[in-house]
């Protein structure tokens, strides 16, 4: 018999995790009893079959609890990565800040490394499993890297890497 799977680790930054706490506290704290008195008051208006108000407060729940089981997943099995302690190297690395010029544009962007949960494309934050960010990571200033993207390619120079 196979002895069981080790649980997924999920990286993510230090900000991450704490949006992630923050998001379990409000649904903790206000989403769920939020819900509970909404369904209390659902149910004293009597025949359950046809209220459209239990069964929709009833799907809040259900949501609410989902979530809230995925972001304790998240967080118990989370490897938080700090750069604060990192000596800086100018190698693009998980959490670091990199700053390439699009050499075909002539045109300066900004990313951040993170996790998948906290990919936001926005806001700057790129997936670490994402193209962009796999053909960054390990490179350092100055280096070229060309990326295939669903537009074509990308032509890139590392302009600059922090660690924040």
């Amino acid at each position: 018999m196979n002895p069981p799977a080790a649980p997924t680790r999920y990286p993510m930054t230090r900000r991450g995790a704490e949006r992630l706490r923050e998001e379990l506290k409000r649904l903790k704290g206000v989403e769920r009893p939020r819900i509970v008195a909404a369904i209390a008051e659902a149910r004293a208006h009597g025949d359950l079959r046809e209220n459209a108000e239990y069964h929709a407060a009833r799907e809040q729940q259900s949501f609410v609890e989902g979530r809230i089981r995925e972001i304790e997943e998240r967080l118990s099995n989370a490897d938080v990565i700090d750069l604060r302690d990192r000596e800086p190297d100018g190698r693009v690395v998980f959490g670091a800040t990199v700053i390439v010029e699009d050499t075909d544009r002539q045109e300066q962007l900004c990313y951040e490394i993170v996790g998948v949960d906290e990919a936001e494309l926005e806001q700057g934050r790129l997936s670490h499993t994402s193209p962009l960010a796999r053909a960054l990571i390990g490179r350092e200033e100055g280096d070229s890297v060309e990326v295939v993207v669903p537009g074509g390619v990308l032509h890139l120079e590392i302009v600059e890497v922090r660690y924040e």
